[in-house]
């Protein structure tokens, strides 16, 4: 009885034995074995979570060199990683010689990206100056968050490539040339770099550019919606001066439903011949286009925010209108001007300085600087 009693207790604690997980290296089974390798697939895929978790980092960095920036709102890592080239099927041969029009519609007015390309996550680019101080194509998924809620501080001290300071008393706003941002302030924020700022006449940089660019803000904070945007200043041969600059852009939820634009924007001005190897430029004489023809602003799109007037040394002889019943000063083409009573408006060309110090304040819309 005794015996009996000694070996069914030694088969009970055979069998409680038998139901731990039990693995000593090579002599473990193959159902152990894959129920350790099961376990340890899922230690590593927490591990990791915890890892990703800790290292992801919110980061917001503006850089002159090439970088990508993240938005301030959008949880990812910052990577200097450039994006993939485009293959973008574009030639300057096929662009007609400027005629006084601003743009040319490009594929169709239909935008280069890639399946690849388009994303939403916030992200933003700007490539290093080539060998010739020349900027590169600039890149950008832009959502509001990006967008910036403080003024533009000036950029005077930014000298892009062919940068010549010429004035021309039938341009808007004097001077020929700006320091034209590819992808705008208004949309991220980017000011004093050097890899988003090119040598842009008046003309492109108002005529041409900005309706695009109030267009693209506009869709933005009528929508919240992430918009793919790449900007490439189009240079021919070794030229200091971009011919133009080939704007796209496409709405990423709707698909571009709400938005979807390919232009090339001239960099040229009516009644002046620019020799863009260097910048240097005269007036032509033969052209019988030279007229006073400020931007007028669409009621339907967003108030004008200034893009790139010049400014610091550059103001000593700027244009400005006054309103001598607000105390606020306009630049000529800012669309309060024309709200404004003609007995109430006075032209000045100064240091805005000197009339600050009179008790006027700068415009709201327009930013006179």
């Amino acid at each position: 009885m005794k015996k009996k009693l000694l070996l069914a207790t030694m088969m009970f604690v055979m069998t409680l034995t038998s139901c731990v997980p039990y693995n000593t290296g090579n002599d473990a089974s193959d159902t152990d074995t894959s129920a350790s390798s099961a376990q340890t697939e899922i230690i590593t895929s927490e591990a990791e979570k915890e890892t990703r978790s800790a290292t992801t980092t919110t980061a917001t960095t503006t850089s002159i060199t090439e970088t990508t920036t993240v938005s301030e709102t959008t949880t990812s890592v910052a990577t200097t990683v450039e994006p993939e080239k485009p293959t973008t099927p574009f030639s300057l041969s096929n662009i007609p010689p400027f005629s006084n029009t601003p743009y040319y519609e490009v594929n169709n007015n239909k935008p280069f990206f890639t399946n690849d390309e388009i994303t939403t996550q916030s992200y933003e680019y700007y490539p290093n100056l080539d060998s010739l101080g020349r900027c590169g194509a600039c890149i950008a998924c832009i959502s509001l968050d990006m967008m910036p809620t403080t003024e533009r501080e000036g950029i005077g001290m930014v000298k892009p490539s062919g940068w010549h300071l010429d004035k021309y008393d039938f341009v808007d706003g004097k001077y020929l040339f700006n320091r034209c941002h590819l992808i705008g302030y208004q949309l991220t924020g980017e000011n004093a770099n050097l890899s988003n700022l090119i040598t842009g006449t008046r003309y492109m940089n108002i005529q041409g550019m900005l309706p695009f660019e109030n267009k693209t803000a506009g869709y933005i904070r009528s929508t919240g919606n992430h918009v793919m945007y790449r900007i490439t200043p189009v240079f021919d041969g070794d030229n200091l001066v971009a011919t133009g600059v080939l704007m796209e852009a496409y709405s990423v939820e709707d698909n571009g439903q709400g938005l979807c634009f390919n232009v090339f924007c001239y960099n040229a001005q009516p009644g002046v011949v620019i020799d863009y190897s260097t910048g240097e430029n005269h007036l032509d004489e033969n052209s019988d286009v030279i007229i006073l023809d400020p931007f007028v602003e669409d009621p339907a799109e967003p108030p004008v925010i200034d893009r790139d007037m010049p400014d610091s040394e550059d103001n000593q002889s700027q244009t400005y209108i006054l309103n001598k019943n607000t105390k606020k000063i306009h630049y000529p083409w800012c669309s309060s001007v024309e709200d404004m009573a003609e007995h109430n408006k006075q032209e000045y060309t100064g240091d805005i300085n000197e009339i600050i110090g009179q008790g006027y304040s700068p415009c709201k819309r327009c930013n006179p600087s």
